[in-house]
């Protein structure tokens, strides 16, 4: 697999973030690093659904306006958000002004409240999904996993929208639930160590 060397220290990387130079530090710093904050992962599978049809760069580069749209992504103020709030945010240009995109994260917010009540977390119930390692052929090499699939379907049994299994993937790629880094990623290892300690929800 070829990887991408970095000018400013010369060590190898994801290929993939040597693409924009945004790519970096959320490559270093949280691309595969395991999460269990509820509204962290609630964000990112939403900003995963945005991106179906676009490139990660520009939802990258409109997270921000994102979190101010969807109120830091708090799901139980999304779930509340009425016509009035979808007009809001079709006038938003600062974010992907995509009407079932928009009405699927609001649905989700509500799936999302009511799986809480089921399960006790996001968190909890997602990383019943964790990937084992990957061999090292299938490194960012796929798109979808029988994990990725299996809470796909599992989330669209619940009236989750947007969730395909390849969206899923991208997310559990980006949360930890599978560490994809490249084998001589210099990040590789610290993800590996990072999910060893994880205190699994």
């Amino acid at each position: 697999m070829s990887t991408y060397i970095e000018p400013v220290d010369g060590q190898p990387r994801c290929n993939w973030c040597g693409g924009a130079a945004e790519f970096l530090p959320y490559h270093d710093n949280e691309w595969g690093f395991p999460v269990k904050d509820d509204i962290r992962l609630f964000e990112k599978l939403c900003l995963e659904s945005f991106q179906s049809g676009l490139s990660w760069r520009t939802i990258l580069n409109k997270r921000e306006n994102f979190r101010m749209a969807f109120k830091g992504f708090d799901f139980h103020q999304v779930a509340r958000f009425d016509e009035q709030d979808i007009q809001r945010l079709l006038q938003d240009a600062g974010i992907v002004r995509h009407r079932g995109k928009i009405e699927a994260v609001i649905n989700n917010a509500q799936r999302a409240i009511e799986l809480i009540e089921r399960e006790g977390s996001l968190a909890g119930y997602f990383w019943r999904f964790e990937e084992a390692e990957p061999d090292t052929e299938q490194l960012q090499m796929r798109a979808t996993s029988s994990q990725s699939e299996a809470l796909s379907k599992a989330l669209k049994k619940q009236g989750w929208k947007f969730v395909g299994p390849t969206t899923v993937y991208a997310f559990m790629q980006a949360m930890g639930l599978v560490n994809d880094h490249a084998p001589d990623c210099v990040t590789r290892q610290k993800v590996t160590q990072a999910r060893k300690t994880f205190n699994k929800p």
